[in-house]
């Protein structure tokens, strides 16, 4: 491979990176509301006291959680405000089917429009849930009462510019069933969302903006909120950092609220005290709860409701883009400099493509070898679906479940086991073509490798077809296992150094379960459980599949265990599991022959 051409492609990179340098922008803040926020801190907090205290445990489905719905509504009802509420039955994970229930109230406004402050009342069971979430619950509660219909007969309450709408919602702790579930059902026109979850935190204030798709909500509403929050606390919210962010948008994942929303273009933050992950029950007390900071992010909330209520025009829809400090750089411009970093690794695979075609290397037996390998990795995918079908994974809802709860780190082992087992099964009916039965030649090893790399790049197009921003998790190993030719007689630390480079992109998604979210050495059985639910869609998943088989090949070569697809006369006979195989296709195709031939006879 022409390894300065190689280098010189990375020059294509000047114009995306100047565009990107362009793109970037600071979103102006909408103003705030002309009257100041009139938020009882002490008594939200005796509510939220007196939430968990009362119903320490609101498992979705039970007698608690039953308990907990009619005590909001209690509250929401003595300030006038309609009352609406949705059921519905659901298969939850670790909990089976149970009856969920959102309650909401509706302060009228001027326009249909409704803005919507939301949260979850329910929580694992393991605590009482002060924190996460009857804090925001009790928020919820004292947010509507500054909404509330006058208790005199001429006085009127003032009407806002927009309906807004004060959402409980159930199933919050197991992956946002609520949520969800409200944002598939709207029954008005949301233009914007607040989530409130774990706001009594004594940790520093932090924003949200993960979606279930690789989207972000309008930037002036999040920067409306920074500024609201920065006016109340004195200290700007935090916010996922760079890495962080670009991990979110090319592996979308979320556990909070707002992810629902956004991935339906409806604007949406959550505004909670907490990290990644809501606080653990153990250590969610009612004592523990900062007064404070509660009416802190109330009073900035109230504020922000005021601010969308004058201005949300400006601050609706749904982007991508990454934060950096205060200033934004457009999703587009981030896409386009991702896409242009795989140009290079194009620019080498065809200029190995070439050579090899120059000099009459053939390259069919290296692509029947990767179509063989490919065979073996959908086996392997196909083994995990009918092991699904059979019940031996976690079935419900496509949301990610609670890391805090026991379906996300318990690990089904004799499943897993009977799984391995049947993938071996299938990979020794495929190593028969796959192994090296006689010495392999330096050209055969290279039409090997060349054959995974040209893969590889139809790898790549796939992901930018689907997501671009997913590049992120591809681009290690385009560049790295690029060189992997250049290696091939170099000794093997060299080349497992080069072949373990290109696994780095896959390893930030397990990285970012096992740390960001405090998932540790479960990340590997929570990414397949998020499979098994359908929450990591189908394409997703296939393009993993060929994109591992692609490796496997390099993998293969690398450790000297590459062998090209063998011709006819190479060929071991066939084992009694291929030879059936064989027998059912031909029985089929003769069938099909036959049924052809009796439809021309009869006239079709």
């Amino acid at each position: 491979m022409n390894g300065r051409l190689v280098r010189s492609a990375f020059l294509v990179l000047s114009l995306p990176l100047l565009l990107a340098a362009f793109s970037v922008a600071r979103p102006a803040p909408l103003p705030a509301p002309l009257l100041p926020p009139a938020f009882d801190q002490a008594s939200t907090a005796d509510l939220a006291g007196e939430l968990s205290r009362k119903f320490p445990s609101r498992v979705p489905g039970s007698a608690g959680a039953l308990g907990a719905t009619q005590w909001v509504r209690d509250q929401l009802r003595q300030y006038g405000l309609r009352i609406a509420s949705d059921s519905w039955q659901q298969n939850v994970p670790g909990l089976g089917r149970v009856r969920l229930q959102n309650v909401w109230a509706l302060a009228a406004g001027e326009s249909s429009d409704a803005i919507v402050v939301l949260a979850h009342r329910d929580d694992t069971g393991v605590g009482p849930g002060a924190d996460d979430d009857a804090s925001g619950t009790a928020a919820l509660v004292e947010l509507a009462r500054s909404y509330a219909e006058p208790s005199g007969g001429d006085e009127q309450r003032v009407r806002t510019t927009h309906t807004v709408v004060f959402l409980s919602t159930d199933g919050g702790a197991y992956g946002g069933l609520g949520a969800a579930r409200f944002a598939a059902h709207l029954p008005f026109r949301v233009v914007a969302v607040l989530d409130l979850d774990a706001v009594a935190g004594t940790g520093p204030p932090r924003l949200v903006i993960t979606g279930d798709q690789p989207r972000s909500p309008a930037a002036t509403y999040v920067t409306t909120l920074a500024r609201r929050v920065l006016e109340q606390t004195s200290q700007a919210p935090r916010r996922t950092g760079l890495l962080g962010q670009l991990i979110d948008l090319g592996f979308p994942y979320t556990l909070y609220e707002q992810g629902p929303f956004v991935a339906r273009g409806i604007p949406a933050v959550t505004l909670t005290t907490a990290g990644e992950r809501p606080p653990t029950a153990y250590t969610d007390r009612p004592g523990r709860l900062s007064t404070a900071r509660l009416g802190q992010l109330g009073r900035a909330s109230q504020e922000l409701l005021g601010s969308l209520d004058q201005g949300i025009e400006l601050a609706q829809g749904t982007t991508s883009y990454l934060w950096l400090g205060d200033r934004i750089v457009r999703g587009w411009a981030v896409e386009l400099v991702l896409v242009a970093l795989t140009i290079p690794f194009f620019v080498g695979a065809v200029d190995l493509f070439a050579r090899c075609r120059r000099r009459r290397i053939p390259l069919r037996p290296a692509l029947l070898a990767l179509r063989s390998r490919i065979g073996v990795w959908l086996f392997a995918g196909g083994a995990f679906w009918l092991f699904d079908l059979l019940g031996a994974w976690p079935s419900g809802a496509a949301r990610p479940p609670n890391p805090a709860t026991p379906v996300a780190g318990n690990w089904p082992l004799g499943a897993l086991v009977g799984l391995a087992v049947v993938i071996l099964l299938g990979w020794f009916v495929g190593r028969q073509r796959l192994v090296p039965r006689r010495a392999v030649t330096a050209e055969e090893e290279l039409a090997g490798q060349t054959g995974a790399l040209l893969v590889l790049g139809i790898v790549a197009l796939l992901i930018v077809a689907t997501n671009p921003f997913a590049l992120l998790f591809a681009l290690p190993a385009l560049h790295a296992w690029l060189w992997l030719p250049q290696v091939r007689e170099s000794p093997w630390p060299a080349r497992a150094g080069v072949f373990l480079a290109g696994l780095i992109g896959p390893l930030l998604v397990l990285l970012s379960l096992g740390i960001r979210y405090g998932l540790g050495f479960d990340a590997p059985w929570y990414l397949l459980e998020l499979v098994a639910l359908g929450y990591v869609h189908l394409p997703a998943v296939a393009i993993t599949l060929v994109g591992g088989a692609a490796a496997a090949q390099l993998a293969a070569v690398a450790t000297g265990r590459y062998a090209p697809y063998p011709p006819a006369g190479e060929r071991p006979a066939r084992g009694p599991l291929r030879e059936l195989v064989r027998q059912i296709v031909l029985t089929l195709r003769s069938s099909r022959r036959v049924t052809r031939e009796r439809r021309r006879a009869f006239g079709g």
